[in-house]
């Protein structure tokens, strides 16, 4: 009995920690804002990729923004490489906004200065 309930604890707290990985609740999914900057980095890295964009402010100065996307393998099987975004090109992101207000989000759709699309929804990359 007892080793019964401990396996049902920790299935429980398994099942939890795997659903806050999986949560979308730091973003705000009903809005949808644009922004153009310059590639800071691209991690290619599990279990989310990210890219770091520098975008002009007001103040004549940079801020840095961070957009959370898919997985590397998951974007590899929609024709994305480690290269597909690099450090120094320009791109105007579309994303859904951190709910706390801070400079980021969820990466939907990117174009690059090339014209090239790249987007996170499943579709490939396209020209």
């Amino acid at each position: 009995m007892r080793r019964a309930l401990i396996t049902a604890g920790l299935i429980a707290v398994a099942v939890g920690v795997v659903s806050a990985h999986h949560s979308f609740a730091a973003f705000d999914t009903s809005a949808e804002k644009t922004i153009s900057g310059t590639v800071k980095q691209f991690d290619w890295t599990n279990p989310h990729t990210w890219i770091w964009v520098d975008v002009a402010n007001q103040k004549g100065s940079v801020d840095t923004y961070g957009f959370e996307g898919m997985s590397p393998n998951y974007l590899a099987r929609r024709g994305w490489t480690k290269t597909t975004v690099k450090p120094g090109d320009t791109i105007t992101v579309t994303y859904r906004p951190m709910r706390d207000g801070s400079n980021g989000g969820m990466f939907m759709t990117g174009k690059l200065s090339t014209g090239q699309v790249v987007s996170m929804s499943g579709l490939k990359i396209t020209q």
